[in-house]
């Protein structure tokens, strides 16, 4: 069982090299609150032809999400791939995996590993999130974190969560082909055969609105008319209610 003193977790950030002053920020906030931080250069998807993609089902991506990709999105899902590798290769037991827009906090690890102590069968601990509806709590930490899932998505947002190496090792054999964003992929730990719960109040929070994938146009002039869309909603009715059953069963 994790402990706050057993928790040797190095915090993976996910950095662009086009965004060196995130980086030098987050570091500096790092090395005044003593965390142990390592840099994982991101994938510029910007960099990439969509003919040149590895690892993508573009047409379930169309199909699940109502759309073309954003090149951003398949950058942001190949660096959280990338970020779990690596912890993967370090050997460590856990992990905490941020973006590089978050803002650290000196109990970040303590937090972390309270949550992963409070539900021992976890595989992904998210920390962080842009709407919670429906929570089912399963346990609160020592820190008072309740720990659940939550009936109601996407939650959205993979800007920091704690992962197990077993968990780690799941979420890159089995998530590897992309078909969804990375944070509605993690999300579905029925689909990947993970338990992947959530806090239900931040741990960290978000510096920035602006998104480095896209703007909300951006979103918005890669959508499909409504009839293209039919099989779209299809597919989010069902994974709605495996959402609702997942909350329910518990770990």
């Amino acid at each position: 069982m994790s402990t706050a003193e057993d928790f040797q977790a190095i915090i993976y950030a996910i950095n662009l090299d086009r965004s060196r002053e995130r980086w030098e920020e987050l570091s500096r906030e790092a090395a005044d609150l003593g965390l142990a931080i390592h840099r994982v250069a991101a994938v510029d998807g910007s960099l990439f032809e969509a003919g040149d993609w590895a690892d993508v089902n573009q047409a379930a991506f169309m199909r699940n999400n109502g759309r073309h990709m954003i090149p951003g999105e398949y950058g942001c899902y190949r660096s959280h791939m990338k970020a779990l590798s690596t912890f993967l290769e370090a050997g460590l037991p856990h992990a905490i995996i941020v973006e590089d827009d978050i803002r650290l906090s000196s109990d970040l690890p303590e937090r972390a590993a309270a949550a992963l102590a409070a539900v021992p069968g976890a595989d992904v601990i998210k920390l962080f999130n842009h709407r919670m509806v429906g929570f089912r709590s399963y346990a609160t930490t020592a820190h008072g974190d309740r720990i659940g899932r939550a009936i109601h998505g996407p939650m959205g947002s993979a800007a920091c969560y704690a992962v197990t190496r077993p968990g780690a090792a799941k979420l890159v054999e089995r998530m590897k082909v992309m078909e969804y964003p990375f944070d509605i992929a993690l999300e579905r730990g029925w689909a990947i055969g993970a338990e992947v719960l959530t806090v239900d109040e931040d741990v960290v929070i978000s510096k920035r609105s602006a998104s480095t994938i896209a703007s909300r146009s951006g979103y918005k002039e890669r959508k499909f008319v409504w009839w293209k869309r039919l099989p779209t909603h299809w597919q989010r009715a069902k994974d709605y209610l495996q959402r609702i059953l997942y909350a329910l069963k518990g770990v």
